[in-house]
């Protein structure tokens, strides 16, 4: 089965996956989005891994060519991502030439690996008497990591064991070498840890659970040199705040959650709770992105959320997804599926172009125009994950537990999903981000409850089966309907999606006195190429202001909203400073739009803001 994370026999899971080979996107957002994947990004990010030499690293370590190692120490993972998003592509969708590519990358690869079982294509000829003796900052375990989430990616895809079997070679190499009475430490840069977690859901040899759980042990001993930066500073279950680099921080939480979900224990719980609560009530972008500051590409201190300098990697919203899917399996609570879904439309989606072709490696939320997306990075490690993420997406979408399906992301699709020993078809309908209705049709006849994500933002609702108005109820973030299904009865789901204004916390320095846009699941922003009357960082919006909206077929076809402002001119300021009862300005009222922020810079340059100065 396809699953991105295989929770069908973690005890300690609520909810378990769906195959993506089970789910058939029928959709004008997603499955575009995917498509375009297989059709330009995927055979692109091929060329420019070839093009940087990456796959020759794999060459010259196997003897195949003569060379040295080009590009950063961790060049290989950018590899292993790709074939993983690849595997995901082809999950879904028959592509014999994609296929063929993956498999020839993957005998690369098998070559360059060593006979015990090490591959590191930067650790070879004259750097081998190196390995291992730089955990903190080599990133050999973190290489390793990907390479067998790609393998137990390309395995479930294809069923074929070319790649896997690279995987387990590797995974017992390093089972041999770290562990209780072996070499000590742990990596730099967390992966490691679900990797082998999941090694262990697809092989159910438990020397992977154990050596994953060794690792997070490993940690706040200061083997790796004790800094917050690598979340070495004290153990994982004493942590209460989200500290240091963000995506080692959110991959860390991810491996302890695979982890507890596999042993149910508590502290690792405790732990995570109260790292989520950090995160999302104080240090998290309105976008779902993570990490304030460029200097160690870091979270900042509670409430520090910069806008123009905000860093807010795209691969760490891709790890803020990552973690939160894995708690929404935990405990089956909408309030992580909210955040998915915050991450996906906002804060992953603004760093790829529109046309698949470029990428953003930091997301501000203020910009003056000089920010644009690149072809791709000397450190690459954003375009290949956005491309995972994007093909796994039907895999998030539902899950199924002993109660029954949960509905997790909207969106026009079919799922065939087993629930209690019945088949059943789900067939669903809606032009969901733009529009809030959903409707299901229920193919087959069994008992089961249907779990429909009631999203925060959405305060009004309303539900009908099969023509008759309901009132649900609600459990955890989830509407739950609880009947005997018949075959073709349907379920119509209405969210209010109007648009509306936000407001930070007031310790958000950034923003105070400023409001955002939102519209069901998508944030909002300025740019200059819609609003021509002037300088939007000048713009001042009323909290009070009717805002409208109007779909356009602009950026792929999206909702943009309309609404009354004021621009702010200085009037007879003849130096920088003046007395308050000197100061004065003109406002003329200007009509603005506004465009989701994951769509920005993707026309003509100039300035963006997404918190607009309230009047």
């Amino acid at each position: 089965m396809a699953y991105v994370v295989d929770t069908s026999k973690s005890k300690d899971a609520k909810l378990k996956p769906i195959s993506l080979k089970s789910v058939k996107l029928t959709d004008n957002f997603w499955s575009k989005r995917i498509e375009t994947m297989g059709e330009v990004t995927l055979p692109l990010q091929y060329e420019i891994i070839e093009e940087t030499g990456r796959i020759n690293n794999f060459r010259i370590a196997s003897g195949k060519m003569k060379g040295d190692f080009v590009g950063f120490f961790f060049n290989d993972s950018d590899v292993y991502k790709w074939i993983e998003a690849v595997s995901f592509y082809l999950a879904i969708n028959k592509d014999e030439k994609l296929e063929k590519l993956v498999d020839d990358v993957i005998e690369e690869i098998r070559l360059a690996q060593d006979e015990d079982g090490y591959i590191d294509t930067y650790f070879t000829f004259e750097r081998k008497q190196d390995r291992w003796t730089n955990l903190k900052d080599m990133h050999e375990l973190y290489c390793a990591g990907h390479l067998i989430q790609g393998a137990i990616a390309h395995h479930r895809a294809t069923g074929k064991t070319n790649f896997l079997n690279v995987a387990i070679k590797l995974a017992d190499y390093l089972n041999r070498l770290f562990g209780p009475g072996r070499r000590e430490g742990t990596c730099g840069h967390p992966e490691i840890e679900m990797a082998l977690v999941e090694l262990y859901r697809e092989t159910s040899d438990k020397k992977y659970l154990n050596l994953a759980k060794f690792f997070i042990d490993e940690r706040g001993k200061g083997i790796i040199g004790g800094s917050s930066y690598h979340i070495d500073h004290k153990p994982f279950r004493e942590l209460d705040e989200v500290v240091g680099h963000a995506v080692r921080a959110l991959y860390l939480n991810c491996g302890a959650t695979d982890l507890y979900m596999e042993t149910g224990e508590k502290a690792l719980l405790d732990a995570l709770e109260r790292l989520w609560d950090n995160l999302v009530t104080k240090k998290m972008y309105v976008t779902g992105g993570a990490g304030a500051r460029k200097e160690g590409e870091a979270f900042g201190d509670n409430y520090e959320l910069p806008n123009e300098t905000a860093y807010a990697e795209t691969c760490a919203s891709i790890a803020n997804l990552m973690w939160n899917y894995r708690m929404l399996l935990a405990l089956g609570e909408g309030r992580f599926a909210d955040i998915v879904e915050l991450c996906l439309y906002n804060g992953i989606l603004s760093g790829i172009s529109l046309d698949g072709k470029e990428y953003f490696y930091v997301n501000p939320l203020a910009d003056r125009g000089n920010h644009r997306r690149q072809r791709w990075f000397a450190c690459a490690c954003c375009p290949p994950n956005i491309a995972r993420t994007i093909t796994s997406i039907p895999g998030y979408m539902y899950s199924t537990s002993n109660e029954g399906v949960w509905v997790h992301l909207y969106a026009s699709s079919v799922v065939e999903v087993d629930v209690n020993g019945s088949r059943v078809k789900i067939e669903e309908s809606t032009n969901y981000p733009w529009d809030g209705l959903i409707e299901f049709k229920i193919l087959g006849n069994a008992r089961f409850k249907l779990f429909l994500r009631k999203p925060d933002w959405a305060k009004e609702y309303s539900v009908t089966v099969s023509g008759e108005k309901i009132q649900p109820v609600l459990e955890n973030g989830y509407i739950v309907i609880d009947r005997e299904w018949h075959n073709e009865d349907t379920v119509k789901l209405e969210l209010s999606m109007k648009p509306e204004f936000l407001e930070s916390h007031p310790s958000v320095k950034a923003n105070i006195g400023r409001i955002a846009i939102r519209r069901g699941p998508i944030i909002y922003c300025l740019e200059a190429v819609d609003n021509p009357w002037g300088d939007v960082w000048d713009l001042e919006i009323s909290k009070d202001v009717e805002l409208e909206e109007e779909y356009r077929d602009i950026l792929g076809g999206v909702v943009i909203v309309k609404g009354k402002g004021y621009l702010n001119s200085p009037n007879n300021w003849s130096k920088l400073y003046l007395p308050i009862k000197e100061a004065s300005s003109i406002k003329r009222e200007v009509d603005f739009i506004a465009i989701p922020y994951y769509a920005w810079a993707n026309r003509e340059s100039g300035p963006m803001e997404v918190w607009i100065k309230k009047t």
